[in-house]
């Protein structure tokens, strides 16, 4: 039994400045994460809606970089900008957002 219709996980790993591999932190996803997160409860979603930062999520050049669950759709290069767009279409119409989405070819 799933205590969430959806979980979203944002990687906020940090790397040292520098790493080849970069970082999602460094690509804005703790703005993405705080502009869902606001958005969740706003819309008193708290019950249905988790948004954890996590980890790596070893997609590290496409970050910054989401999966929501139970879907496993993955996005990439979000920002805080495209917090709107995740949120409307896919968490609340149940649409992934295409133009955002990593696709199982591209990743590592």
């Amino acid at each position: 039994m799933s205590f969430y219709e959806k979980h979203v996980f944002v990687c906020e790993n940090q790397r040292p400045e520098g790493d080849p591999r970069g970082c999602c932190a460094s690509k804005g996803a703790s703005a993405f994460t705080s502009a869902l997160k606001q958005m969740v409860k706003d819309a008193g979603f708290n019950k249905k809606v988790r948004v954890n930062k996590s980890g790596c999520l070893d997609q590290c050049a496409f970050g910054a970089v989401v999966v929501v669950y139970p879907e496993g759709v993955w996005y990439r290069g979000v920002t805080a900008d495209d917090a709107k767009e995740v949120f409307e279409q896919h968490i609340l119409a149940g649409c992934p957002v295409e133009r955002l989405r990593l696709k199982r070819a591209e990743k590592n």
